[in-house]
């Protein structure tokens, strides 16, 4: 089969492709303006992407397109009502990413608690100030809010619990059956979360745009900390901008509303501004673990169906 990637793949899965007899047109730097063209010129059979869109345009510009694949678990970059309508699958690797994504969160729970990044600022910049960074609060026996016990929540929960924090979860579609190993408080009020716990962690799909906004952070302790490592849309820069400064809350974001591309140079944003936000760079998925399991899935996909007919994962059924 005919196999466009249009993001960065590796290498040797690439070559497990063409060991299986499939031929591939790679060009990472394909963006959401470049990927038609590419799509007419070679007129592929399947689309392989990650963080490159997939609009109408592009799906409408090969006629042999019978396959998207999203080499993660999110899709809300693709048009799967409109590749629904052309009866094109759009298939996803989901829980692939999971533990590289809780590992960052837990990460950014403890750099927000010591404060590491200050630290190893005034480090670097040869300052010397124990009092200052001697007062963190720690994480045993606190209370952690997940929001959303997919695979990378219960990831996070997991996690959690070895640091002996008590967990509060809310998701309107979790099995309880789900839960080994750790305890969780499951609660449906969102509301009775954001009251009653020191840590709030999102993992969930992209959904309203703002949906964290000033209602809910009204409604969180005053020097709780706020995470979000799933999608930049579903929080309201600027009510939480507001709430760091007026309520001491402090945040790690790993995601964006105006996200700088990947080759982007800088982040002209009012939140770098802020010392109580500590940001990443969109890179929760981004260990060789787990880009090596998600490129492995993937390719099972792209096998499965060149076999059988059969789309693995696909999500727009």
């Amino acid at each position: 089969m005919k196999i466009l990637i249009a993001d960065k793949f590796p290498k040797q899965w690439m070559e497990v492709l063409k060991m299986n007899k499939h031929e591939i047109a790679f060009d990472p730097a394909l963006d959401e303006k470049t990927l038609p063209d590419a799509q007419k010129k070679e007129n592929a059979e399947i689309i392989v992407v990650r963080s490159t869109k997939v609009n109408s345009e592009a799906i409408d510009a090969g006629a042999n397109l019978k396959l998207i694949i999203r080499v993660g678990a999110g899709y809300d970059t693709i048009d799967i009502a409109h590749a629904k309508d052309k009866n094109i699958a759009v298939c996803n690797c989901p829980g692939t990413n999971s533990i590289a994504v809780a590992e960052l969160t837990m990460g950014l729970i403890l750099a927000l608690d010591r404060r590491i990044a200050d630290n190893v600022a005034d480090f670097r910049a040869g300052k010397w100030n124990k009092n200052e960074y001697a007062k963190a609060k720690g994480l045993y026996g606190r209370r952690i809010g997940i929001i959303g016990l997919g695979n990378i929540g219960r990831e996070v929960a997991k996690r959690a619990a070895a640091f002996g924090m008590k967990i509060t979860g809310f998701d309107p579609y979790f099995e309880r059956s789900l839960i080994k190993g750790f305890e969780v408080t499951m609660t449906d009020q969102l509301e009775e979360l954001a009251k009653t716990c020191d840590v709030i962690t999102i993992h969930t799909p992209a959904g309203e745009k703002g949906f964290y906004n000033d209602k809910f952070f009204n409604l969180m302790k005053d020097g709780a900390y706020f995470i979000n490592t799933s999608r930049g849309s579903l929080v309201d820069e600027a009510a939480l901008i507001k709430a760091v400064r007026v309520k001491n809350i402090r945040a790690a974001l790993d995601v964006y509303q105006n996200e700088p591309k990947a080759d982007a140079k800088e982040f002209l944003d009012e939140m770098t501004k802020e010392p109580l936000i500590y940001g990443t760079h969109h890179i929760g998925a981004s260990t060789e673990q787990a880009q090596d399991a998600v490129a492995e899935l993937a390719v099972k996909i792209v096998d499965t169906f060149a076999k059988d007919g059969t789309f693995l994962y696909q999500v727009n059924k």
